[in-house]
């Protein structure tokens, strides 16, 4: 009975591992709207991310949110990505409690999400 007690105290005694749950978006959200977003289980080992990304042609500007798990290696990370005719210059921020990238995105005009709208509209004509 004894060489049973053993290893079930032992298991006890460990950790339990608790999955985070982060936010994620359908798709990436135009300013001034926040994204459709659903709680989601992060795979093992993984963050919750809010991604803003920028977006520049000229004097039109445009920022994109996204949200999701990632793992912790890309947190804080910045850089430039081409889409959509757009410079965008993004951002990455990591949180590790549950739900904790939940924040709405700042507000900005509502014109810039027409704007995107006509400028992408015009774009393919």
């Amino acid at each position: 009975m004894s060489k049973l007690v053993c290893p079930l105290l032992f298991l006890c005694l460990l950790p339990a591992v608790v999955p985070l749950f982060c936010y994620t978006c359908v798709f990436p959200a135009i300013s001034p709207l926040d994204c459709i977003r659903f709680p989601m289980k992060c795979p093992p080992g993984q963050v919750c991310l809010s991604s803003r990304a920028v977006g520049a042609k000229g004097d039109f500007r445009v920022v994109l949110y996204e949200k999701s798990c990632i793992l912790p290696a890309l947190c804080g990370l910045s850089g430039e990505k081409f889409a959509m005719g757009l410079n965008f210059t993004f951002t990455n921020e990591c949180c590790n409690t549950h739900l904790c990238n939940g924040a709405a995105a700042p507000t900005a005009p509502c014109w810039t999400g027409m704007l995107l709208t006509l400028l992408l509209s015009y774009s393919v004509w």
